[in-house]
């Protein structure tokens, strides 16, 4: 398994000079890049192969003075920029013709010198290295101090060099991990995300929601009435700007870290784990977007995702439209739908269940027989009769309608 391990870099002046030329021509070569084959396209030429791109903006452009300086920086970090409008290419065409599962993808953009963050990549080729001092080489920048918070499992294939919005700089290793099975367990959880609590286990256990936007938007809001009073263009602007991304990036890194901690115990203590599978970006459209974002529930089931695949656990989603919280865990009847301030309910079977525990524990049950089918419960929509108006005669009129499966007689 590929896995990413950031740290933090602090690079001198001088470095930083160095870092800034190379964020500039990766974006410069990238730009050149989509601009050559818009140009093909409209002019109804054929698209330019990633070789003669390669060619066209990094060999010959550096022999130009108006690319001269091109040579300046690793020509390593150029090829990657192009790799980069390659790979952005590829995964438009993939999403159009259907090749690609999930949402569209969009054709790859002009990248602008306005941006809050900007990046570059090393591979081996560019021979990038860790020194026993701990310091991180990087062709034609220099050796760079380097944070280490732990030792890397294996020598790092790529680099990347990053800088945030709110001026840190960190180095991200792209690292290839051994499986750690942890010893097998019995318990198995199911998980219900919510707003109120952040997750309630089907153990009964109740995570309350950290709610880290929240708690720091009173700070938020008066850097951002500072920003706001600032002139445009102005060096005071820039700080003021620096300033609300630094408040952004400690939220983010605070909800990082509680969501790591509490993934891994999740992980450490239960043998399979089962999340429902929310449309977290429909939610994002409603009242309750701000609190959706700040909850975080997509890194989390990320994060569960892979740590189960690493350390040898379960990990399974339940259909989005399977009725968790509807459904009764002792009977199994299916009840009308409920506000969501209506936090217990009664079943006619006569038991009593609180809402958020009874949807985990149908999370747990319905995980397994998603998955396998081996517990036979329903967790996809039934097969519902086609109504009459809408009911055609089939061509081969011969043949009775009861061998056609999921359509009944009417």
């Amino acid at each position: 398994m590929q896995l990413r391990y950031n740290f933090r870099v602090y690079p001198t002046p001088g470095q930083q000079i160095e870092l800034a030329k190379a964020f500039g021509c990766a974006r410069v070569v990238f730009n050149d890049g989509l601009r050559l084959r818009q140009q093909a396209r409209e002019a109804g030429e054929k698209y330019i192969c990633d070789g003669d791109l390669s060619r066209r903006l990094v060999t010959e452009a550096k022999l130009t003075p108006e690319r001269a300086w091109l040579g300046e920086v690793s020509a390593v970090v150029l090829q990657q920029a192009l790799a980069d409008l390659n790979t952005a290419y590829r995964n438009f065409f993939a999403s159009i013709t259907g090749q690609r599962k999930g949402r569209k993808v969009a054709p790859p953009r002009f990248r602008s010198r306005k941006d809050n963050r900007q990046a570059i990549r090393f591979t081996k080729n560019s021979r990038f290295k860790v020194l026993d001092n701990g310091r991180l080489r990087l062709p034609k920048i220099g050796d760079l101090a380097v944070r280490w918070s732990r030792t890397l499992p294996s020598d790092p294939s790529s680099v990347a060099i990053i800088k945030d919005a709110a001026g840190r700089y960190f180095a991200s290793f792209v690292v290839q991990t051994a499986d750690e099975a942890l010893p097998p367990t019995e318990s198995e959880v199911g998980i219900d995300l919510g707003l109120t609590h952040f997750a309630v286990l089907s153990d009964g256990t109740k995570v309350a929601a950290p709610k880290f936007l929240r708690r720091a938007a009173r700070k938020l809001k008066r850097l951002q009435q500072a920003l706001s009073r600032k002139k445009k263009g102005s060096a005071n602007r820039k700080k003021a700007v620096v300033k609300v991304a630094r408040a952004h990036a400690r939220v983010a890194d605070t909800r990082r870290d509680w969501q790591h901690k509490l993934s891994t115990s999740i992980v450490r203590d239960n043998q399979a784990i089962y999340v429902e599978d929310l449309c977290v970006t429909g939610l994002g459209r409603t009242r309750l977007a701000k609190s959706v974002h700040d909850a975080g529930w997509a890194s989390f089931t990320a994060m569960l995702e892979y740590k189960a695949a690493r350390y040898g656990r379960t990990f399974g989603r339940v259909d989005r439209f399977f009725p968790s919280t509807r459904l009764c865990s002792d009977c199994g009847r299916i009840n009308d739908k409920m506000a969501l301030n209506v936090r217990s309910w009664d079943c006619p079977c006569g038991s009593h269940h609180d809402r958020d525990v009874n949807a985990a524990i149908n999370v747990l049950a319905a995980g397994p027989a998603d998955n396998s089918n081996d517990r036979g419960a329903q967790v996809r929509p039934g097969l519902v009769p086609a109504p009459r108006g809408e009911a055609v005669t089939h061509p081969d009129a011969t043949r009775s309608t009861r061998s056609v499966e999921g359509i009944s007689v009417l």
